[in-house]
């Protein structure tokens, strides 16, 4: 998951809380613990973080397109169009090594299943239809 500072910086808030309002040593040295990942943490990202660049995606339908959209704003990144761009064009701002690693990752994943769901229901259909599996290997040549 794509987990920026701001997010990182509110979990430690929400930890030196409960380090604060800690009822026992063992309560009080695991938020020390955690508040001490969470410094760590944050020295990483602030030290090891690319720039956010604008990244251009062309999407072949609006069914990838969706996915897309919906994988983008699942991790925090805001997905945008320019005026008088196409349809399936979309824009996004983000370190381009984080957003490979996850964004990007899980839409090649997800999309690889909806493309073989829409080809078993294309096949039914057809097979349903026309009383035949539509096999292309079976075309006449003249």
């Amino acid at each position: 998951m794509l987990v920026d500072e701001k997010t990182l910086r509110q979990k430690l808030a929400k930890v030196e809380e409960l380090f604060r309002r800690a009822g026992s040593p063992g309560e009080r040295a695991a938020a020390e613990a955690a508040i001490g990942r969470l410094h760590a943490r944050l020295d990483r990202a602030s030290k090891d973080q690319e720039p956010e660049v604008e990244l251009k995606f062309s999407l072949p339908d609006r069914w990838s397109m969706r996915l897309f959209i919906a994988i983008c704003r699942k991790h925090g990144v805001r997905p945008y169009r320019y005026a008088r761009q196409r349809r399936t064009t979309i824009m996004a701002r983000a370190r381009p090594g984080d957003f490979k690693r996850v964004v990007w990752s899980e839409f090649r994943q997800l999309h690889d299943e909806l493309e073989r769901y829409f080809e078993d229901v294309s096949d039914q259909l057809i097979t349903r239809a026309m009383g035949s599996d539509g096999n292309d290997n079976t075309v006449d040549a003249r």
